[in-house]
């Protein structure tokens, strides 16, 4: 069902905003609510949501006004069990993450059409893991040129012997994981336990003092979610940009 608030676009006028570095959200005809915002100086990230909060989250709306600051464009999307979550008012669990991979590898074929800097995959918690098994499932990682995961779910809360690593060995370009050291979903101690840069050469993770899940600092830390969410969008455009592509390449 389309959000009557969004202007109906097609992929012509979608890459039309892109160039002009609009931020806003449309609906893109036949496809759905795409949210745009950035020009991208230092790349362009597809964005995905976690399991329980779509696109409007509090945490995502800072996610994406910080990247922006940062130079770099985001276009973002929810997948379908979302929208009918938001249409319908209630919660429901997300499908078989096979399913949402096939339907972020169909966006991301689709977005990358708009033209602009190549869309890397990245995303919140559950989000994040989906754009992972797509990247490995690419190979060699041309279709895909690099990853940003934001709090990336490594075990299911309170289950550390169930990793979510199978496919880390498939990874060949550039992952950057931002996680707080107070991940439930991947402790700092836990994590540096998984040998991440034997399994995927290209994988750097970035620690965010004191954050949750969500980034969220204890007051008694000094720091706060805003400010770790403004440095991770830092690390996220610097890291960008090291490993962008040039023309030649």
């Amino acid at each position: 069902m389309q959000d009557e608030s969004c202007t109906r676009i097609s992929l012509a006028e979608l890459r039309d905003l892109r160039r002009s570095s609009a931020c806003g959200n449309w609906w893109l005809e036949g496809h759905g609510k795409v949210w745009l915002q950035g020009e991208g100086a230092s790349g362009a990230l597809l964005l995905m949501h976690g399991a329980g909060a779509g696109q409007a989250s509090d945490f995502l709306v800072a996610w994406r006004n910080a990247l922006a600051t940062q130079g770099v464009q985001t276009l973002a999307v929810e997948f379908s069990y979302m929208q009918r979550m938001l249409e319908e008012g209630r919660r429901r669990p997300p499908p078989k993450v096979s399913v949402l991979v096939e339907e972020l590898r169909q966006w991301h074929a689709l977005l990358s059409q708009t033209g602009g800097e190549p869309l890397w995959l990245g995303g919140k918690s559950m989000g994040g893991r989906v754009a992972s098994m797509l990247a490995a499932e690419s190979g060699s990682g041309e279709e895909i040129p690099g990853l940003v995961l934001a709090g990336y779910p490594f075990h299911p809360v309170g289950k550390p012997d169930r990793l979510r690593l199978e496919h880390w060995p498939g990874l060949h370009c550039p992952v950057l994981v931002l996680q707080g050291k107070r991940d439930p979903f991947g402790m700092q101690a836990e994590v540096e336990g998984y040998g991440l840069t034997e399994l995927a050469p290209q994988s750097l993770v970035h620690w965010l003092e004191d954050g949750d899940h969500d980034w969220a600092a204890r007051r008694l830390s000094g720091a706060t979610q805003q400010g770790l969410i403004e440095e991770a969008a830092k690390v996220t455009a610097e890291f960008m940009l090291g490993h962008r592509l040039c023309p030649d390449d």
